[in-house]
């Protein structure tokens, strides 16, 4: 869990990813098409990728635990979480105040 929370905290957005998952491509290239560099973990490429996993499930309470997105080093959760702010207009304030977006 340590780990985790420290990785999400390094960046303005931060995802947890699985090379193989189409919805993690979907919002990693949602997140590029908006003009946001998120910091991209890939827990099948990560020796560590198991255990943060893990913890990721029990941050979430649910399985399967990615795509998980954290803006400003907060829990925003996958991709339903996400696509709800984007639709409520609250996604691109959230992510001009975490400074992932300058325009």
């Amino acid at each position: 869990m340590d780990k985790v929370m420290r990785l999400a905290a390094q960046r303005s957005v931060v995802v947890f990813s699985v090379s193989t998952c189409c919805m993690c491509h979907t919002i990693k290239r949602f997140f590029s098409d908006l003009g946001v560099n998120p910091a991209i973990h890939e827990l099948d490429e990560d020796p560590k990728g198991a255990e943060m996993e893990k913890a990721l499930v029990k941050l979430l309470g649910c399985s399967p635990a990615v795509p998980v997105v954290f803006i400003g080093g907060k829990l925003i959760g996958p991709t339903d979480k996400v696509m709800s702010l984007h639709l409520s207009g609250s996604l691109v304030p959230l992510l001009h105040d975490a400074g992932a977006l300058w325009l």
